[in-house]
């Protein structure tokens, strides 16, 4: 039964082996150690992080990997992604810190323990080849963020919020398993660079294809946000705890925009015609939807939520312009630019919540626009880093943020789309002003408090060096543009 059986090579996962080993020693370490304040399973998870990340550079190689019968992949594609999730991951426990420790019925080492478990889907969905083990990541991410969002059970929003995210998230989870299952169908694969090659014997069936494509990106768009499968995120980013909307917000989309390049660019390419329509019309509309929505919005973290499907909406035009009617010449550069941006909107999104957890404290949420009236009076550093995010974001030289929008516009400009580059470049003006709004209340209101704002050195010299990273890395992207050129061109 076993003689034909290979043994797999661990190396390439070894990261993910150590991540779920440890967490599973930190539950059971928090279970019985007397710590009120959970601080071992914060510093616990924080090595562990630092330790994968250790591992991940240790073991990567310039060349592609396959590994457990060709179902995981290590390349340098999925070791960049990779090592960019752990080092968000860190932020976003260390920016939580203070938050839960000022509410004592939600600072639980379970907090750790089930961010963690995100973190190792995450890692699975960058390393997927093959339709299960993409679930099976996917899968591992959705369960835990859906636990991490009910985790306040006394608020009936977070609770709300959670059922929301469950319902709506089992839903798309069905969608992109019955495309799945309809390709498979099809291809007679489920190995995702196999398919690829399957096409040319499938052509047959060329109708079940596309509504197996049909479905599978709708259950993608649900997981990046886009329109019109959009629902969820305002809800969910409003109603769950600030730490948790972070995390939602964050470290995610690397693994989505993983999930874009491996099941889209290097499964279903033979299918570009199709599938780039579908995602044109999402862009458009995510931009749209997103930014004209939030000009409505007096809370900030609704606000933010609409700010990211309409980024989302912008990542998505790079994605879209790799391969125009068969010439793959604009694919590297339209590619890497879409992977900057969206590296660029997780180094936004951690300096804007991490000023929301900056100012909130215990009893009061800072979630309402009106709470960052005269925040120039009460700490001029923190809200000239919040001024710097919100520039960012709206896409105003010389922060990364600005960078990021013109690559992606300079790549759609190649390919010769004209069109679509002046519909972004419309609604990124329409959006720069709730952005310039947040602005205006820091600076031109007078604050209902005179009250400064306390922090613990760890978070100031973090959200500083957050603040400062938006600034200088636009004004020097050509490291982590090379980066992102180096580690598609390797693995694609």
């Amino acid at each position: 039964m076993f003689e034909n059986f290979v043994i797999p090579d661990f190396l390439p996962a070894a990261p993910e082996m150590f991540l779920a080993i440890m967490a599973m020693t930190i539950l059971m370490i928090d279970l019985f150690a007397k710590d009120a304040r959970h601080s071992i399973a914060f510093w616990l998870a924080q090595l562990t992080l630092l330790g994968c990340a250790f591992i991940q550079v240790y073991t990567s190689t310039p060349g592609v990997v396959y590994t457990f019968s060709n179902t995981f992949v290590d390349d340098s594609l999925g070791d960049l992604l990779k090592i960019f999730v752990y080092l968000t991951m860190i932020v976003v426990f260390f920016y939580s810190r203070t938050y839960l420790s000022d509410r004592p019925d939600m600072n639980k080492g379970e907090y750790y323990v089930l961010a963690l478990m995100a973190t190792l889907g995450m890692l699975v969905m960058i390393s997927a080849n093959n339709f299960i083990t993409v679930y099976v990541g996917l899968e591992l991410l959705s369960l835990s963020l859906y636990a991490l969002v009910a985790m306040n059970r006394d608020s009936v929003q977070a609770t709300e919020a959670a059922m929301k995210y469950f319902v709506l998230g089992a839903l798309a989870s069905g969608l992109l398993l019955y495309g799945m299952s309809m390709i498979y169908g099809a291809t007679g694969s489920l190995e995702i660079t196999e398919i690829a090659q399957s096409f040319g014997a499938a052509e047959g069936n060329r109708t079940v294809l596309v509504f197996g494509l049909v479905f599978m990106v709708s259950g993608l768009a649900f997981k990046l946000g886009l329109v019109p499968f959009h629902m969820w995120i305002p809800d969910v980013y409003h109603g769950a705890p600030t730490p948790v909307t972070l995390l939602i917000g964050s470290a995610p989309k690397f693994a989505a925009f993983a999930l874009i390049m491996r099941l889209l660019v290097s499964g279903l390419l033979p299918l570009a015609q199709d599938w780039q329509g579908m995602l044109v019309i999402m862009a458009v509309l995510s931009m749209a939807i997103g930014n004209l929505a939030a000009i409505a919005q007096s809370n900030i973290k609704r606000m933010l939520a609409y700010s990211a499907i309409s980024h989302m909406g912008f990542m998505l035009l790079g994605i879209v312009t790799g391969v125009v009617s068969g010439d793959p010449r604009y694919a590297l550069n339209a590619y890497s630019s879409a992977m900057f941006y969206v590296i660029a909107y997780v180094l936004m999104t951690l300096g804007a919540f991490g000023v929301i957890l900056l100012m909130a404290r215990a009893g009061f949420e800072a979630e309402e626009l009106s709470d960052y009236k005269g925040l120039n009076k009460r700490s001029p550093w923190f809200a000239f880093i919040m001024l710097m995010v919100m520039f960012s974001m709206a896409g105003v030289p010389p922060f990364i943020g600005f960078f990021a929008k013109f690559s992606v516009l300079q790549a759609v400009v190649a390919t010769g789309e004209i069109w679509l580059a002046v519909v972004a470049v419309i609604f990124s003006l329409i959006g720069a002003f709730y952005y310039l709004r947040v602005v205006k209340l820091m600076y031109f209101d007078k604050p209902e408090t005179e009250t400064p704002i306390e922090a613990g050195i760890h978070v100031r010299l973090l959200l500083s060096a957050n603040g400062l990273a938006v600034a200088v890395l636009g004004i020097f992207p050509q490291v982590i543009m090379t980066l992102c050129a180096y580690a598609l061109l390797t693995s694609f």
